[in-house]
């Protein structure tokens, strides 16, 4: 913490001194190594974080090690590099599946989609219950083969995985991606019996509804998961769409204090305020959204670990995905009128 603090304040040599102390004092501190791999990686200072990690792996680190290992090989381009730390960190740790992540999305990155689909399997085999494995192999078979594929390995994920919000919603969106309504509908109806206090899928039952029945359909979330913030945020938008400003915003600052590690409900409602607000209020989210530093977010995810945003700070992640999301409501309004 001390060392964080001589950094925010711009003093990256006196925060690089107390970890040296640090790991003098204590030099089997796992997390002392990574706070000084942090501050030289995100201080543009490859090599050092290089040589930091080398010591840390040779003195036995753990997974974490391994995968921060290959993050910095990543993000330099050395591929091959990268694989072969993803290689070696799953040979010594076979359950974590993050790194079986890593490798698929490597050779994903590079085109070769069947080691791809080989990476994401093996590392099923070792990890039946990682749901964000089991996702990046149907979006994979999504675009490999299309829909029959999809629909075969979600339906295999969930019957190992039967209480998994994620893997019923993912589901639900190949269908409604596909044109399939009706199936989407039927597996909705599936999924709440399943999963009855689940508020992604609350949230994703509102949306889907006909517009005369969301009122209904959120009434029925809400009593279910009063305090989830998708429920709470799906509930904000519905007052935004209907022009009525001051509870969408009372739901929308809902959602984020409940979240405040989501970015995507962030984004919401910065993207809210940019319509409706003032400058100040504007600022005033943004300020907020650069202290709670957020993490998480199906949406903020991609865009803030994409290797070309990578040391981009939270304003620009922010304004990134407030820009992606106004996309893509406008190619769901063209599909309407199409």
């Amino acid at each position: 913490m001390g060392a964080k603090e001589k950094w925010l304040a711009g003093d990256v040599s006196a925060a690089r001194y107390i970890l040296q102390e640090a790991y003098a004092a204590i030099p089997k501190s796992e997390e002392i190594w990574l706070a000084a791999f942090k501050l030289e990686f995100e201080n543009n200072e490859p090599e050092r974080a290089r040589m930091l990690l080398a010591k840390a792996r040779e003195r036995g680190g753990t997974e974490r090690v391994w995968m921060k290992s290959a993050i910095v090989e990543r993000e330099l381009g050395n591929s091959s590099e990268e694989r072969r730390l993803l290689d070696e960190g799953l040979k010594l740790f076979p359950s974590f599946f993050k790194l079986w992540l890593m490798l698929g999305q490597l050779e994903e990155r590079l085109g070769n989609l069947p080691q791809a689909k080989e990476a994401y399997e093996l590392g099923l085999k070792q990890c039946p219950n990682s749901t964000p494995l089991w996702l990046s192999l149907a979006n994979l078979e999504e675009r490999m083969s299309g829909l029959s594929k999809v629909r075969a390995v979600l339906t295999m994920a969930r019957k190992r995985n039967p209480h998994f919000p994620e893997l019923w919603l993912a589901a639900i969106r190949a269908e409604s991606r596909h044109g399939s309504k009706k199936e989407a509908d039927i597996l909705m109806a599936k999924a709440l019996q399943e999963c009855p206090n689940s508020g992604i899928l609350w949230a994703a039952a509102i949306e889907m509804a006909p517009r005369p029945q969301r009122k209904t359909k959120s009434s029925d979330a809400y009593k279910k998961c009063e305090h989830d913030p998708h429920v709470i945020a799906a509930i904000g938008k519905l007052f935004w769409h209907d022009r009525k400003v001051d509870k969408a915003r009372t739901w929308l600052n809902r959602a984020v204090t409940l979240a405040p590690d989501v970015g995507d409900f962030w984004a919401l409602l910065y993207k809210f305020e940019l319509q409706h607000g003032t400058e100040d209020q504007q600022k005033e989210v943004m300020r907020k959204c650069i202290a709670a530093e957020p993490k998480h977010g199906e949406r903020w995810q991609p865009i803030s670990k994409a290797v070309e945003n990578s040391h981009q700070p939270v304003e620009a992640i922010l304004k990134k995905l407030v820009v992606a999301l106004g996309k893509e409501e406008k190619a769901a309004e063209d599909n309407k009128h199409q």
